[in-house]
């Protein structure tokens, strides 16, 4: 009957139909990050900003602060990081990938600032700490310096560089070009001079830029080692020592880490690659200029993990002072050195050499079981620490992993007592839960902008975040990182919400989040148990779930049949929960307290539900379920209005459900009896369309679910169905009907028209169409004639009108082949219009179409712009708004798209949090200086600065930075000593005080020759110091006796006349002021031709010199 209705009016037809979405408009990029990649490999630290960085196998860098504050950065290449370190306290990271390009992160902007590829193999790499500058070492034993000037925003390569012929000498051998660099270490309180360089032979070279020498050689030539097996006792924890003393044996020790264990850099531990650990002291190159090796057994010592003959190199080392000690105590951090084949742990050595090197103790030893294959590690000074040892350690381990050892874990570890108390770490805050628990349903909604409801939101939001705090924390422990600065846009008063975030899981539960901003904030955790409710199922896995926008309530479906309905914005007051059945109705009055509140539970069928959709303002909620029924649920009288049989004759799971009624249906026309005629808006007006998974479409009645029409979408293949979209534009109708008018329907669409029209009649016995031509539904239909419907196969793409539909004849105005199967599909919107299709298929590509016409305008694949590969059931938990914003989830990542250029929600720069604290770094100099001033004049700092001394001060842990007091003049020292080539520094010993020698025209003499007026020129000169000399003798005579009163005296005109002027005539004066010109310009005109003549000489000299360099350019450097 309402298909006859369409017959009075038909649209009109436009000219030609226009592509609504252009490549043009599209900008896709990722605007929010959370979790850690899977490839995560490489972590670096910044200390003073407290900022972690991850690096991964695929070209990407995790940034993570506090308060929830992260950001992924992308590079252009998919290639892993061999290097990562922060220049620290400066907002810029810097990183080398595995094709050795060095890149420098601006933080600030979220983008690489600058790049620079390098020629060779970069083997060393470090960044001078507080400074810009990097050291790069290659595998040609050659060591360059780096800068990046953040004015220009370049990466600069100084011309100062070290290469193995400077060291020959001081080495005592001859070192091969082919000789890698494997570590350059900046040492501390060097104030940038020195440098510590490690060839991969195990040459250990100290070297001073300042005076371009090597101050201290040392190598496997060092003749006595005392050497320290570390054991673990089988039946206890205590550490058996074992002291041996031999001759070094000269064979090359190659070296495969090293790091700095004490802050004055006196003492260096380097792993070797057959498991050994040296301790060498270094502090006797300050003792003399010309230091060598030397052969003595008080200067290296060392350590063994296992006493086994095979053990697995020394991967990475790192300490961690006890300042309680004065620098002869702490603890060493150890992944390697243990015999191969034993089980894989991170060694912690609690070491002492109060009495010298040579009295080297390890007090305690603790292996830490890994959760899985080791990545990375690193240390980070605790808040308040600076005169402790209290220290953060971070593990990260494959699959993303990242623990944290605390206080609290490492406290028993470092203790001198020998038993050990074993406490697991703290794993990295999920704050977004994807795997613990299994996120299985996830949506993105929008908030009513109604200011009553969304302030009152807001306010429940500011209760949540303080609830939802311990959410965060991970066995009472919050996570430790503090850097960046949220943004400020959520503290203003102005603020309401706009989005939100709901995720359901695997456990029943449900989570909520504030979604306006990039920053997301959690607003309530919705346990899956309801009180009162007995449920053989309390914590079924959550299937489906609808929030609507108008009423802010939330629907939750699991699979075990039960529909829960919350309200988000609750009272203080105590609520009624109803409990309500297809038979039944039980009322329990509740104490929920503040927050969400579950008002009704819905148990209709044991079948698990696959779709939930509000309708009406929230008024009528439908529900689909996995046997191919659907019922409808009236919320205001939290009722069953009525449950169908099955809508396909396979019984084939609903998938989605789309409603149309007279109050929510956008159309231009109106009726005259609009005022006048029974309330349109009521619930019971409209149609709801059904689809199942067998692509088979049913409309029904809204109020009664009374069949109005059923079609299949293929009849001679099965396909399976993926989504429905009711596109509530008449242009796009009129649009696709204007190319399609002058065609014929073809005998195959006729013969499908027939079957369905067959189907839908066979169909309309299982449920009686009540007829109803009433004004209301006339008009009713008269509004949904501007309706189309979009139907999404995995091979097709059918876009119909909503009479096609409702006469069941199956005529697609537009359809469309895949050449590949899709699984998700969603319309946004352009101009306010729906103005395009976002498919996304199984091989991980999405695909934007363009309406009417469905034409592909772009693509974009998650390899390209996430590093993900597909997933099986990624498609479940995909979500995304009207505005092209979509929100995906792998693994433990979850990442939010924005494709449209002109979408500014999640891309505005207000809206983001900020990476790097200007105010820390602005004040990092003032608190370095009273920091000093603490040492000199004992004054204290309270409140909260004295606070960040103190997290500054711990920051120092590896390499003390007593110049940061100065900035300035420390970077400006390095600038000095890198800005020339190796002994090619420009002279000092012309001082700045020296006076300049001035000369007047009436003193040059040029007539003379060239080789006497040198000899004149001198012995003039020295006549002229002599006769300066003499005459102040003269002048110290005059004035003997006189005082020391220097006032001028005033004279009189006549006095100045006797004594300045000339007695002699006028004409007299003249003459000689013209001979004194004319002597002058002779002067001048012998200046020019000497100049002239020194130009020729120049030019001469110039091009012998070009000659010189192409004769140059043909010789190989180590020629030179």
């Amino acid at each position: 009957m309402f298909a006859k209705l369409f017959n009075k009016s038909s649209p009109q037809a436009a000219s030609h139909p226009r592509a609504r979405v252009r490549q043009a408009d599209l900008d896709p990029r990722v605007t929010v990050h959370y979790g850690i990649p899977s490839t995560a490999s490489i972590l670096a630290l910044d200390r003073t900003q407290s900022l972690l960085a991850i690096g991964t196998l695929d070209g990407r860098i995790k940034v993570i602060g506090g308060d929830n504050i992260q950001e992924l950065l992308t590079s252009p290449k998919p290639l892993p990081f061999k290097n990562l370190e922060f220049l620290q306290n400066q907002g810029f990271l810097a990183s080398v990938s595995s094709e050795n390009e060095i890149q420098v992160w601006d933080l600030e902007k979220r983008r690489i600032a600058s790049s620079l590829q390098w020629e060779c193999n970069i083997t060393a790499f470090s960044v001078i700490y507080g400074a810009n500058y990097m050291y790069i070492g290659s595998e040609y034993a050659i060591v360059s310096v780096l800068k990046y000037d953040v004015e220009d925003g370049k990466i600069k390569l100084l011309p100062y560089y070290i290469t193995a012929n400077f060291i020959d000498e001081a080495a005592g051998m001859s070192l091969p070009d082919q000789l890698s660099v494997v570590g350059v270490l900046h040492q501390p309180n060097a104030f940038g001079n020195r440098l510590l360089i490690a060839y991969e032979n195990g040459l250990i070279i100290l070297w001073d830029a300042s005076e371009d020498r090597v101050v201290l050689v040392r190598g496997s030539k060092d003749l006595k080692v005392k050497e320290k097996t570390v054991t673990s006792s089988p039946k206890d924890t205590r550490n058996e020592l074992s002291d041996a003393t031999e001759e070094s044996k000269q064979v090359e020790k190659e070296i495969s880490s090293l790091c700095w264990v004490s802050d004055n850099g006196s003492i260096l531990a380097v792993g070797y690659v057959d498991g050994d650990i040296m301790f060498w002291d270094l502090s006797t190159a300050a003792s003399t200029k010309d230091q060598k090796s030397e052969e003595s057994d008080n200067n290296v010592a060392k350590l063994q993990l296992s006493s086994g003959d095979r053990r697995l190199p020394v991967i990475v080392l790192h300490w961690s002072a006890n300042r309680l000690h004065k620098h002869h105590r702490g603890q060493l951090f150890v992944y390697g050195g243990d015999e191969i084949g034993s089980q894989e742990v991170l060694t912690v050595l609690s070491l002492d050499w109060s009495s010298g090197i040579e009295s080297l103790t390890c007090i305690s030893r603790t292996d830490l079981t890994l959760n899985g294959s080791f990545a990375d590690m690193a240390l980070l000074p605790a808040a308040a620490a600076m005169e402790s040892s209290d220290t953060l350690l971070f593990i990260l381990t494959n699959q993303g992993q990242l623990q944290v050892y605390d206080k609290a874990c490492l406290s028993p570890l470092m203790s001198q007592q020998q038993e050990k108390t074993a406490v697991p770490a703290v794993q990295y805050p999920m704050f977004i839960p994807t795997i613990e628990p299994y996120m299985t349903v996830a949506k993105l909604a929008l908030v009513n902008t109604d200011k009553e409801c969304s302030s009152a939101l807001s306010k429940q939001i500011l209760v949540g975040k303080i609830n939802a705090e311990d959410t965060s924390t991970t066995g009472g422990t919050k996570w430790p990182l503090t850097g960046g600065v949220p943004s400020q846009l959520n503290d203003a008063e102005s603020y309401h919400v706009e989005r939100v975030y709901v995720a359901g899981y695997q456990d029943g539960s449900v989570r909520i989040w504030d979604a306006t901003y990039p920053a997301l904030s959690l607003i309530c955790v919705l346990g899956s148990e309801v009180k009162a409710i007995r449920s053989t199922v309390a914590s079924a896995t959550v299937s489906a779930m609808d929030f609507c926008s108008v009423s802010l309530r939330l629907a939750v479906g699991d699979e075990c049949g039960l529909v829960r309905l919350y309200k988000i914005i609750g009272g203080s007051d105590g609520t009624r929960l109803h409990f309500v059945t297809t038979t039944e109705t039980e009322v329990h009055d509740l104490q929920q307290g503040k927050g969400p509140q579950c008002v009704a539970v819905f148990s209709i069928l044991d079948s698990p539900i696959c779709i939930l959709q509000f309708a009406n303002f929230g008024g009528r909620l439908a529900v689909g379920f996995e046997c191919g029924r659907v019922a409808m649920l009236d919320i205001s009288t939290l009722s069953v209005l009525f449950l169908t049989d099955s809508v396909s004759n396979s019984s084939s799971p609903v998938i989605c459900l789309a409603m149309k009624s007279f109050s929510d249906t956008s159309s231009s026309l109106q009726s005259p009896e609009d005022s006048e005629s029974k309330n349109l808006g009521d619930p019971g007006n409209g149609l709801t369309f059904i689809m199942t998974r067998n692509g088979h479409i049913v409309v029904i009645d809204s109020s009664s679910g009374n069949m109005i029409s059923s079609w299949p979408m293929h009849s001679q293949k099965e396909s399976t169905a993926v989504s429905m979209h009711l596109i509530e534009d008449g242009d796009v109708l009129c649009d696709v009907l204007s190319e399609k008018h002058s065609l014929e329907v073809s005998p195959r669409n006729e013969a499908k028209s027939d079957h369905a029209q067959t189907s839908a009649d066979s169909a309309s016995t299982q449920l009686d169409v009540e007829p109803d031509t009433s004004r209301e539904t006339a008009y009713f239909a008269q509004r949904l004639l501007n309706v189309s419907v979009l139907l999404c196969c995995e091979n097709t793409l059918q876009l119909c009108s909503l009479k096609s539909l409702l006469e069941g004849d199956g005529n697609s105005t537009q359809e469309v082949d895949l050449v590949k199967p899709c699984c998700w599909t969603t319309v946004f919107k352009k101009d306010g219009k729906d103005g395009g299709l976002i498919v996304f298929y199984q091989t991980g590509v999405f695909e934007i179409r363009s309406l009417p016409n469905l034409e592909v305008v772009g693509e974009l694949s998650l390899m390209s712009i996430l590093r993900w590969n597909f997933k099986t059931n990624m498609d479940k938990t995909i979500c995304s708004s009207d505005h092209g914003q979509i929100i995906l989830v792998n693994g433990c990542e979850l990442a939010f798209l924005s494709l449209l250029s002109d979408e500014n929600e999640f891309r505005i720069p207000e809206s983001l949090p900020c990476l790097h604290d200007k105010v820390i770094a602005a004040a990092t100099d003032v608190i370095a200086s009273l920091s000093l001033n603490q040492k000199q004049q004992q004054v204290s700092v309270p409140g909260i600065l004295g606070g960040i001394i103190k997290g500054l001060k711990a920051g120092k842990m590896e390499q003390s930075m007593d110049a940061a007091a100065n900035h300035e003049n420390y970077c400006q020292t390095l600038e000095n000593l890198f800005s020339s080539p190796p002994f090619l520094k420009p002279s000092t010993a012309v001082k700045d005080d020296q006076k300049i020698l001035e000369l007047n025209i009436d003193d040059l003499v040029i007539n003379e020759p060239v080789a006497p007026v040198a000899i004149s020129s001198s012995s003039s000169f020295e006549k002229n110091k002599n006769e300066k000399k003499d005459k102040g003798t003269e002048k110290a005579r005059l004035f003997e006796g006189a005082t020391s009163d220097t006032k001028p005296k005033m004279r009189t005109a006549e006095e100045i006349k006797a004594k300045y002027r000339d007695t002699g005539d006028v004409a007299a004066a003249a003459a000689h002021a013209r001979d004194k010109l004319a002597e002058r310009q002779e002067k001048l005109e012998k200046l020019s031709q000497n100049s002239e003549e020194l130009r020729s000489g120049a030019e001469d000299f110039a091009s012998m010199a070009k000659e010189l360099a192409k004769r140059m350019e043909n010789r190989k450097w180590w020629h030179i």
